[in-house]
């Protein structure tokens, strides 16, 4: 096969953060991707972890063979699904470029092989970094909110106010092991 009929080998990155989720239609997008602009599809890795993590099997798997060259693009739905921090996407960006990688993001048309790619990429990368602490510090304030109300945890439930209750019950202060306590220092 000469280098004319050679087809570039696309490595495909699916990432869900629950077990509720389903990657189908990411690896669906970007393997129609892969078919209308003739690239050969190496593999699909799927993770389920949160973006946040930097850490993640499939993906460091996916590094791997970066490393090693057995593809020349990798290739995900959404720039978010790569990750959602500035940092670890620059470093990573950084990383493709010195390996001859591109990156694509099928339903945002960024292509790192262009400048104009590059740059969106780092704009909608800033973006995405933005949304993850959004959503930490919404997640944050519900927890606060939680406490407030005498909930705690995912499953929450009431809190147990018995020994609190018992300690302070007919006007008579006690401290936590039970001895009382003279207020009128």
């Amino acid at each position: 096969m000469d280098n004319k009929n050679k087809r570039t080998r696309a490595a495909i990155y699916c990432r869900v953060s629950t077990e509720e989720q389903d990657a189908g239609k990411q690896e669906f997008i970007c393997k129609e991707y892969c078919q209308r602009n003739n690239f050969e599809v190496f593999k699909v890795y799927k993770d389920i972890i949160s973006g946040k993590t930097t850490s993640r099997p499939e993906f460091n798997q996916m590094l791997e063979d970066m490393r090693q060259l057995k593809f020349r693009v990798i290739m995900v739905t959404k720039l978010d699904r790569i990750g959602r921090s500035l940092q670890h996407l620059l470093s990573l960006f950084e990383e493709f470029n010195r390996k001859g990688i591109n990156f694509i993001a099928a339903t945002q048309n960024i292509d790192t092989s262009s400048a104009g790619g590059k740059l969106q990429m780092q704009i909608l990368g800033a973006f995405a970094e933005f949304e993850r602490n959004i959503i930490s510090e919404r997640t944050k304030e519900g927890m606060i909110r939680a406490i407030g109300v005498g909930k705690r945890g995912k499953d929450k439930k009431p809190r147990n106010n018995k020994g609190y209750i018992e300690r302070y019950r007919g006007g008579a202060k006690k401290s936590f092991f039970g001895t009382p306590i003279n207020l009128s220092k």
